[in-house]
């Protein structure tokens, strides 16, 4: 059982881990934002305006985010025997809903503006992008790239990333407006921004709102569980195999297993377990034994 709990410590530190990353990138998003209302509204610029909209967005899936690991902390009671682990399932599949509208808002802004361009102050424009630039390097970089299988903090990276591009477009509209004087490269901008934000909004809502459904991991497949516990000595059939994950690292799983009567049940399933942590990271297994054949099983 050493090898279980290895792994469940390093579970609890990688979460931790996502917990401080999450909290400081909100709060370095949080404080730009306000600037960045600020600059929008000096300089009448949509591209900044849009950015301190999805940047409050931002805020607020962090801050979900956040909350989600913290309530991770919670223990399972006798209404939620797996305590709240699912939650930051939950909230990757709100920050991915959230990333599509704000995505369509900025798409509907920018077209009633190509058709009525405002008057737009190129300078400050420039100067709060640049800012909102570093300010998003800076929350992507403590989101550590979000290379993560935690759907939480691929949620939260999303939205950052999504700011990241949007400040690059601000920067790239604010100089051909001072250049070219095209006043129009804002709107635009904007909205090839939304077209990559709602991109990766819709990858989070499809991976969290599969573990939602109870969908096997996309990693592994039922028969390749029943090919492995096969292979198990004293074991003759397998079936009635469901795999599904609680969040993107944890694995459960059950399955009828039929053996011979007399056999050595309690080593026999030890066996399963191991060979299902070792090859599948599957953490909990329930295991139901038969000594014979189940009628009509698939």
């Amino acid at each position: 059982m050493g090898h279980h709990h290895h792994n469940h410590d390093h579970q609890q530190l990688t979460t931790q881990a996502s917990e401080h990353r999450v909290f400081w990138a909100m709060v370095i998003t949080g404080g730009f934002m306000t600037l960045e209302v600020v600059g929008g509204l000096i300089s009448g610029s949509l591209a900044l305006l849009a950015d301190a909209g999805h940047m409050f967005g931002d805020f607020a899936s962090l801050a979900l985010a956040w909350w989600a690991f913290r309530l991770r902390h919670k223990p399972p009671d006798s209404k939620r025997s797996f305590g709240y682990d699912r939650f930051q399932v939950l909230a990757a599949f709100v920050n991915g809903l959230t990333l599509v509208f704000i995505a369509v808002w900025i798409c509907i802004e920018a077209i009633s503006r190509l058709n009525d361009v405002p008057e737009i102050q190129a300078l400050p424009m420039l100067g709060v992008a640049i800012a909102g630039l570093f300010a998003n390097i800076g929350a992507f970089y403590v989101l550590g790239s979000g290379q993560s299988e935690n759907l939480n903090l691929r949620g939260a990276a999303a939205h950052v990333l999504g700011d990241l591009l949007g400040s690059m477009a601000a920067i790239v509209a604010a100089i051909l407006i001072m250049t070219l004087g095209w006043t129009w490269a804002d709107a635009v901008l904007s909205t090839i921004v939304a077209v990559l934000i709602t991109k990766a909004g819709v990858g989070i809502i499809k991976s969290s709102g599969h573990i939602l459904l109870e969908g096997t991991p996309s990693e592994l497949s039922s028969s390749d569980v029943v090919e492995a516990v096969g292979t198990v000595e004293g074991v003759r059939d397998v079936h009635h195999v469901h795999v599904w994950a609680l969040t993107g690292e944890k694995l459960l799983a059950t399955l009828h297993a039929v053996v011979d009567q007399g056999g050595d049940l309690d080593g026999i399933r030890r066996k399963i377990e191991s060979l299902l942590e070792e090859q599948f990271r599957i953490h909990h297994c329930t295991v139901q034994f038969e000594f014979d054949a189940c009628e009509g099983h698939h």
